[in-house]
């Protein structure tokens, strides 16, 4: 049995914690920042709240050739007072936002330049980058959320323990949707960031066979037979549409050598059992605590993409 419910977080103001200009939430709380805009300050959401108050300019990155900061596609938004996201920081950015501002005061118009990143802008990168900038209002939003969200991929957690906390708030803001599932209901703590669907399933494998075609698969369950039986429907999946392009189990060499065994004598071939990975995380990180673990774990994910 499976039970989804969305994520619940508390309301709270953030803008004494960060910098970031002063946004009165539309959902009427009272709040400056509210839970929508928690925990991983996401830019657009702000660019978009200010939008509805105030005329902006996206300047989005055209083109580029040779070394540069950030590829094609990538966008800010900019304001009279203040800006969202970013193209790369530097002397090339400096620029962009002051040529936004000529735009919006009406002392320019033109929607194109090119910029050499050489030494006229302070920076020895080589390339050439291309901008756009296209002034916006907040009849654009709808339209601008669709662009500007960037497209995120599914990602199955199992286990609520402390690793798994510590890496729900690591991927917050990174391009995963995370389903959260536990065979306890009462583990999911109340502050889940926005995006994540805590799913409590019993038996807890069951929750594997309506993943979402393409989901990356993590498993540290509280124990190791539940682990198992996780890893048992994952390749159970795998050998029936092969659908997961990663699967990967928390746990040593010695718990993944047991498994190995377990897994062969349920009549899985080494080829099958090949499409686990365990341990987890990029190598050369070595320190054991949930938050570092959290950090590498996430790093092999984007590797993934």
């Amino acid at each position: 049995m499976s039970e989804w419910r969305a994520a619940q977080r508390p309301l709270v103001s953030l803008a004494y914690l960060v910098d970031l200009p002063i946004v009165h939430c539309a959902c009427g709380s009272g709040y400056d920042v509210c839970q929508e805009w928690i925990p991983s300050v996401n830019w657009i959401d702000l660019a978009l709240q200010q939008l509805a108050r105030e005329a902006g300019v996206v300047v989005t990155v055209l083109a580029t050739q040779g070394s540069v900061p950030r590829g094609a596609g990538t966008r800010m938004v900019v304001f009279a007072q203040g800006e969202q996201g970013t193209i790369g920081g530097g002397h090339l950015e400096y620029q962009a936002i002051t040529h936004a501002r000529l735009l919006l005061a009406g002392q320019t118009d033109e929607t194109q330049l090119r910029h050499v990143l050489g030494p006229s802008l302070g920076q020895c990168c080589g390339g050439v980058v291309e901008l756009h900038f296209q002034p916006v209002t907040g009849s654009d939003m709808a339209r601008l959320h669709a662009e500007l969200t960037p497209k995120r991929s599914p990602l199955a957690l199992f286990g609520g323990g402390h690793v798994g906390k510590a890496l729900v708030k690591t991927l917050a803001p990174l391009p995963f949707v995370v389903r959260w599932v536990d065979s306890r209901d009462e583990i999911f703590p109340g502050d889940v960031p926005a995006g994540v669907e805590c799913e409590h399933s019993n038996p807890v494998q069951a929750a594997v066979a309506d993943l979402a075609p393409g989901s990356r698969v993590l498993i540290m369950s509280f124990s190791h037979a539940e682990d198992l039986d996780i890893v048992i429907a994952c390749l159970k999946r795998l050998r029936e549409k092969a659908d997961l392009p990663f699967v990967g189990l928390i746990g040593s060499a010695t718990k993944w050598a047991t498994f190995r065994h377990r897994l062969e004598d349920r009549g899985f071939s080494a080829q099958e059992i090949a499409q686990i990975t365990c341990p987890i995380g990029v190598p050369g990180i070595t320190g054991k605590e949930p938050e570092v673990i959290a950090v590498a774990v996430a790093a092999q994910l984007l590797q993934t993409l």
